[in-house]
């Protein structure tokens, strides 16, 4: 079995991309990093090709005609790591937003402290935003307590998209019945993880704004998020194991 993984979608990332996979590798020698692209027409496939070359079996990289979508993306990656039989495995952003040494935390988290699921969290004691306007700050706060207030979800930072994974919890969710590929497939996926009952650990993070590129955020996402937080509530209310790969039994 292949160790760690970090999977990290990109659009028109090409200058975070090759700053953040050889600072990312120096880490430890445990991280491999898939790319997963989404036909940037910046080049960035063509940098990350080039970094295959210099550091061969640890960088990989996934090509995707389009934007499909965060969720997809995440999704695609997921099933690739476990096909390679990756034991932990990573998601984070190209762009520095996701402190990189926070990933060792992630990873202690559940390796040595049983987490089926870490969270890098900005809501938790030690945690926080660098650089981010007052509105977008109150906008993220609320929309955590409002899911926490919808699903009954106790994890603090319910829309982190910096987080690992234990192979044995991916395998458990049956990806098909992610349906939302926004900030709701990052609330999706934690509460697929929350109804199957399985230990989530908080680890806290400052988050940093990116400091190049632009960001994906959109009003669509906002909206998606908003309504899917409420249907999938719904759906958890008519099947608790609506999102496991093989049902329980009641």
């Amino acid at each position: 079995m292949r160790d760690c993984v970090i999977i990290i979608p990109t659009y028109n990332e090409k200058e975070n991309i090759a700053k953040i996979i050889p600072y990312t590798l120096q880490l430890s020698e445990r991280f491999d990093i898939l790319i997963v692209d989404d036909g940037s027409p910046d080049g960035t496939a063509d940098v990350v090709r080039n970094l295959m070359s210099e550091f061969p079996n640890r960088v990989h990289l996934l090509e995707r005609s389009g934007k499909l979508g965060l969720g997809t993306a995440y999704i695609t990656g997921f099933k690739w790591a476990l096909e390679k039989d990756y034991a932990y495995i990573f998601e984070m952003d190209a762009d520095f937003s996701h402190p990189p040494e926070k990933l060792l935390d992630l990873l202690a988290a559940c390796e040595n402290d049983a987490a089926y699921l870490s969270v890098g969290s900005r809501y938790i004691k030690g945690g926080g935003v660098v650089n981010w306007p007052f509105d977008r700050l109150f906008l993220s706060w609320i929309a955590s307590k409002y899911v926490r207030l919808i699903t009954g979800m106790r994890i603090k930072d319910t829309t982190a998209g910096f987080v690992c994974y234990r192979r044995e919890t991916l395998q458990q969710i049956d990806f098909s019945k992610i349906k939302f590929v926004g900030y709701a497939f990052q609330i999706e996926m934690k509460f697929a993880v929350w109804l199957l009952e399985l230990k989530v650990i908080e680890v806290p993070i400052l988050f940093k704004d990116r400091e190049i590129g632009t960001s994906k955020m959109h009003g669509g996402i906002i909206k998606e998020a908003v309504l899917g937080v409420l249907q999938m509530k719904w759906q958890s209310l008519k099947d608790k194991y609506f999102y496991t790969r093989k049902k329980r039994s009641i």
